[in-house]
C-alpha cells in the first residue's frame, strides 16, 4: 500500500517539477550558456589543462577550424603507433596502463615489476565475494561493482594518504576491476537467472585480456586472437581526454578532497549512463531491429529506407538516432573506430560471421550520408567506437551486461592517472557557477 501511495505522490510531484524545472531554450542562448558545456560546434568549454592525451580532430587554417581525421595521442604517442609496435602475441593493456599512469613508456624490467604488482593485487578480501559481490545480485553490474568498490574502502587502514597511497590504491582498484565485473555477472546468472555457479581465479601469468576472459567461461579457454582482440579493446578504451563525463566526474569529485574509492565510485555512476558507456548496448540492439525489419542486408537502397525512417523517429526505438554514429569531438573518423575495425574483419572471420560484417559496413556506410543530408551537423558525422565495440563483445561471447562495465575495466585507468594529475596540480574545488533565472516572490 505504501509503494502505491508513493509512486502516485511520484506522479503528481512530476508534473508540479516540470511546470516550475522546465527552462525555456531561449534563456540559454541570451545568456550565452553552452549546454552541455560544449558550443554549437562541439568544442568544449575549457575546464583544466591535462599531459595525459590528446584528442585532434580540426585543424586550423587562416583561422578557420578544419575537421580532420580523428587522432588520440596518449603521453605523447599516438595510439595507433601504441598497437601497432606490439608483437604478434603481445599485450599491451599492461605497456599502456603504466605509460598513462606514470608518463613514460616501461622497458623490460619495469614493465615486468608492473605486471608483478598487478598480479599480486588480483585478489579479493577473504570472504569478498561470498559476503559482499554474490549479496543483492543484479543485472545492472555497474551498481555492483560501484558497491563492491565503496566496500574495499572499509578495507584499507589508509582511506585518505599521499601520492604513493593514492596509486596503491588505484592499483588495486585496476587489477581487482574484472573480477568485480565477472564475479557479479555470475552471482546474476546464479542466484537470479537460476544458472550454474563457477568462481575462476585469475592466473598471475596472464594479461588482464587473458584473464577477463578466462574467469569468465566455464571452460576457461579462449583463442589467441580473441584474447588480442579483446586487449586492442581495452587499449582503445582506456582513456580519452579529461573532458568526457566520467573522466571530468573523477576529477571534480577528487578536487573537493574525497578518497579514490569515492572517485571512482562516482565515475562509475557516469559511466553506466546510455549517453556515455552504455552507447554500444543500443547499436547492437539497432542491429538487431534491422536484421528483423531489412530483408536483405546487402540491398544498400533497402537500408537506406529504413534507416530513414529511423532518423524519422518511426522505426527502432522512435528517438530519430542512429546509435553508433557522431561523436562530441570527432567528425571526420574516430581514430579508435578504425583500429578496431581491422580487428573486427579477422574475428568476424574466424568466428563465421561475415554476414554480418557486410551489415555493419553497409549500414556505416549508409547512415553517414543519410544523416549529412537529413540533419542540421555542424562539424560531420562518422561512426565511433561504440558502432563496432558491441558486435566485437558478442562474438567474443560476452554477455551484453558485461558490455559497459568492460568499459570501465579499460577506463579506470584513465580515471585513475587523471586523478593523480588532479591531486598534484589540485588547489582549488571545481565549481562552475549556475545563473539563476529565478522569480522572486514576496
Amino acid at each position: 500500500m505504501i509503494k502505491k501511495e508513493m509512486d502516485a505522490f511520484a506522479a503528481k510531484a512530476g508534473q508540479l517539477c516540470f511546470e516550475h524545472d522546465n527552462i525555456n531554450d531561449e534563456l540559454y542562448t541570451k545568456y550565452n550558456v553552452n549546454r552541455g558545456l560544449r558550443d554549437i560546434n562541439g568544442v568544449g568549454v575549457l575546464t583544466g589543462l591535462t599531459n595525459i592525451s590528446l584528442i585532434d580532430a580540426f585543424k586550423v587554417e587562416d583561422g578557420k577550424r578544419i575537421a580532420i581525421d580523428g587522432q588520440l595521442w596518449y603521453r605523447g604517442y599516438n595510439i595507433r603507433s601504441l598497437i601497432d609496435e606490439l608483437e604478434e602475441n603481445e599485450f599491451g593493456f599492461e605497456k599502456t596502463a603504466y605509460l598513462l599512469l606514470f608518463g613514460e613508456k616501461p622497458d623490460e624490467e619495469k614493465l615486468e615489476e608492473f605486471n608483478k604488482v598487478l598480479a599480486s593485487c588480483r585478489t579479493l578480501p577473504s570472504n569478498f565475494t561470498r559476503d559482499v559481490i554474490m549479496k543483492a545480485p543484479t543485472a545492472d553490474i555497474m551498481n555492483s561493482m560501484t558497491k563492491s568498490i565503496l566496500t574495499l574502502a572499509s578495507y584499507d587502514k589508509k582511506i585518505n594518504g599521499d601520492i604513493a597511497v593514492n596509486i596503491s590504491q588505484c592499483l588495486g582498484i585496476i587489477a581487482v576491476f574484472p573480477m568485480l565485473a565477472v564475479y557479479g555477472y555470475h552471482a546474476y546468472c546464479h542466484y537470479v537467472k537460476n544458472g550454474s555457479m563457477y568462481i575462476h581465479r585469475p592466473s598471475k601469468e596472464l594479461s588482464t585480456a587473458e584473464n577477463f576472459l578466462r574467469i569468465l567461461r566455464p571452460d576457461m579457454k579462449y583463442s589467441a586472437l580473441e584474447a588480442k582482440v579483446l586487449d586492442v579493446a581495452l587499449m582503445l578504451h582506456m582513456e580519452h581526454g579529461g573532458g568526457n563525463n566520467s573522466t571530468f566526474t573523477t576529477r571534480v569529485v577528487t578536487s573537493s578532497g574525497s578518497d579514490t574509492y569515492s572517485a571512482i565510485a562516482a565515475a562509475m555512476s557516469s559511466l553506466k549512463g546510455s549517453r556515455h558507456g552504455g552507447a554500444n548496448i543500443k547499436v547492437m540492439e539497432m542491429m538487431q531491429d534491422i536484421r528483423k525489419n531489412v530483408h536483405d542486408v546487402t540491398d544498400e537502397e533497402e537500408i537506406e529506407r529504413y534507416l530513414s525512417l529511423m532518423l524519422e523517429g518511426k522505426a527502432f526505438d522512435g528517438k530519430g538516432l542512429i546509435y553508433g554514429m557522431g561523436h562530441a569531438i570527432y567528425s571526420v573518423s574516430d581514430p579508435r573506430e578504425k583500429a578496431l575495425k581491422e580487428y573486427v574483419g579477422k574475428l568476424a572471420a574466424e568466428k563465421g560471421r561475415d554476414k554480418d560484417i557486410i551489415l555493419y559496413e553497409n549500414v556505416e556506410k549508409t547512415a553517414t550520408s543519410l544523416i549529412a543530408k537529413k540533419r542540421k551537423i555542424y562539424k560531420g558525422v562518422s561512426p565511433n567506437v561504440d558502432f563496432y565495440s558491441g558486435f566485437v563483445y558478442d562474438m567474443l561471447g560476452i554477455p551484453v551486461e558485461l558490455y559497459t562495465p568492460l568499459f570501465a575495466i579499460a577506463r579506470v585507468v584513465g580515471w585513475s592517472a587523471h586523478r593523480i594529475e588532479e591531486l598534484i596540480c589540485m588547489n582549488k574545488i571545481i565549481r562552475p557557477a549556475y545563473m539563476s533565472v529565478m522569480d522572486k516572490k514576496e
